[in-house]
């Protein structure tokens, strides 16, 4: 089910992220305005058509239109904003987020907020190596996850607002995870693999070597193109989990280690028969 259309949304945050979220959002009808530091970003999206107005200052006469408030932000910045602005928000918005990481936000946010706005958080499994507004599209979406991680303080007409937004932007799949659930997976899925990949690039010096290379490294290592003031970032403020994913991978790279070293073919197979059967279910085709 889609947004009702009379709704006004607000972007705060117009880099990848919030500027694909104004692409898609414009482009389904809806009247979408937007908050950004510079107003160079505003002009790129304004120029554009993904955004119908936009501001450089936060105030209460704008942010007061809006009756959905999504946040493009980093963690502690989000955080930052609501302690600053929150009295600029319109009663009875509801507000939701793109941050990767949610234990450690979600509550903290829903603590600090007004009883008349709520907050229900969502993290969009979508994004590119690159980052800022140049890159953003709504193609992102097409083939990604969404999740929604509401709490006991959220109400049904919240999270099915949230729900509704992802279904809206096109993301494939929408689906709902406490925050503690979220920030395991995602501790797996993506803070682990960024941290291969990183580990893939720093091992060793790799000068010339895209000369020779093939498909496979170029595949694992895409990501190893990071932002390192955002990952850092997450990675701190998901690390207990993340160390823990980190030690699982650890411990399965040792035993394929253990059966190359005792020439254990049949270990060796064993597991790549495991890992091809799970990779299956990760095609995006489907085949």
């Amino acid at each position: 089910m889609k947004l009702d259309r009379k709704l006004k949304i607000c972007i705060v945050g117009l880099g990848l992220m919030g500027g694909s979220y104004a692409q898609a959002l414009s482009d389904e009808g809806y009247e979408v305005g937007a908050v950004a530091r510079r107003r160079e970003t505003l002009d790129f999206a304004l120029e554009k058509g993904w955004i119908a107005h936009g501001e450089t200052e936060v105030t209460q006469e704008y942010m007061s239109r809006f009756d959905i408030v999504v946040f493009a932000l980093y963690p502690h910045i989000f955080v930052e904003w609501i302690e600053k602005y929150q009295r600029c928000l319109k009663a009875g918005a509801v507000i939701t987020d793109v941050t990767g990481v949610k234990g450690c936000i979600v509550y903290k946010i829903q603590e600090m907020l007004r009883p008349d706005v709520e907050f229900i958080a969502a993290h969009p499994l979508a994004g590119s190596e690159k980052s800022g507004i140049e890159y953003a599209t709504k193609e992102i979406f097409r083939q990604a996850n969404y999740i929604v991680t509401p709490t006991e303080k959220n109400t049904r007409e919240a999270v099915e607002i949230c729900k509704s937004l992802g279904e809206t932007l096109g993301f494939k799949t929408v689906t709902t995870l406490t925050p503690e659930e979220h920030d395991e997976m995602i501790g797996f899925l993506s803070q682990l693999t960024h941290c291969i990949a990183v580990s893939l690039m720093t091992c060793r010096n790799t000068d010339g070597f895209e000369k020779y290379t093939g498909d496979s490294f170029r595949d694992l290592t895409r990501i190893a193109n990071i932002n390192d003031v955002m990952w850092s970032e997450l990675f701190l403020l998901n690390k207990e989990e993340l160390l823990k994913q980190m030690e699982l991978f650890e411990n399965a790279f040792a035993n394929l280690r253990k059966a190359i070293e005792d020439e254990n073919t049949d270990e060796m197979r064993s597991l790549m028969k495991l890992s091809t059967e799970h990779r299956k279910r990760f095609d995006k085709e489907g085949k």
